[in-house]
């Protein structure tokens, strides 16, 4: 899972930008053990988006960290590629500092969730949840990073060891962040966490904290259509008609 680290999406790419232009640009932060222009190969042109590895997290760490990037004039979307099979989840495309951890057990305490989770990036406050009542550790927590990428660092190895205890780890989106997705709620799946878990259920819900799954903007529908190879536009970034239609009979 090192090397999903090392693999960045960007996207919002000049139709003119070749993947030499783009090696060009991003080799200047570290060895490229790969880069690709994305192509509509019956039409012999640009997607507007690509893919850049690195050969070690510490230098696509550089690259995140010198964001904004400018290429052949377009001002490029950088973040970390996310498995295919987590491509088409809503939340793989949401942009955000916090995180949700499932399955924690009552030994695991804020400082052991501050501990590890700092190798990821600077971290504002960490929380393992208790009831308000009792007092009892409710299964899972919260961590609050400073910048996005540390959040997406964390998402992308999806599973981690905490005191010998297996957690997962999620992108927890705020009512604001649900709403400008679109927010709908989802159905749940199975949970790691105490007596419901955190799935399961119309809506989704792990104890009082809802999981919402937000209804997918035109815009990351497009995103994922491309991302998937089943839309050969270029226009990826402002929700065409293909993507609409597809929307509309989807959702």
């Amino acid at each position: 899972m090192t090397n999903q680290l090392c693999k960045l999406f960007v996207g919002g790419l000049n139709v003119q930008t070749t993947d030499e232009g783009l090696r060009a640009h991003f080799e200047q932060y570290g060895q490229l053990t790969d880069c690709v222009v994305v192509m509509n190969q019956p039409l012999q042109r640009s997607r507007c988006f690509g893919f850049v590895t690195y050969s070690s997290v510490e230098e696509a760490d550089a690259a995140m960290a010198a964001r904004p990037h400018v290429v052949d004039g377009n001002n490029v979307d950088l973040k970390r590629a996310v498995a295919r099979e987590d491509a088409g989840r809503p939340e793989a495309l949401a942009k955000v500092k916090k995180i949700f951890v499932g399955g924690l057990k009552d030994d695991i305490e804020d400082e052991h969730l501050q501990e590890y989770f700092s190798q990821f990036g600077v971290i504002e406050k960490a929380q393992a949840i208790t009831d308000k009542d009792t007092g009892k550790k409710r299964g899972f927590g919260f961590v609050y990073f400073e910048d996005n990428d540390s959040a997406d660092k964390a998402v992308v190895m999806k599973f981690h060891m905490i005191s010998g205890h297996k957690v997962e780890v999620k992108k927890a989106l705020t009512k604001q962040e649900m709403q400008t997705a679109g927010g709908r709620g989802g159905r749940g799946g199975r949970g790691m966490g105490r007596g419901s878990g955190y799935g399961g259920g119309r809506g989704g819900y792990y104890s009082d904290y809802k999981r919402w799954v937000p209804r997918t903007r035109i815009e990351n529908h497009c995103i994922r259509a491309i991302s998937a190879g089943l839309c050969d536009s270029e226009n990826w970034s402002n929700g065409c008609w293909r993507c609409i239609h597809a929307f509309n009979k989807t959702f």
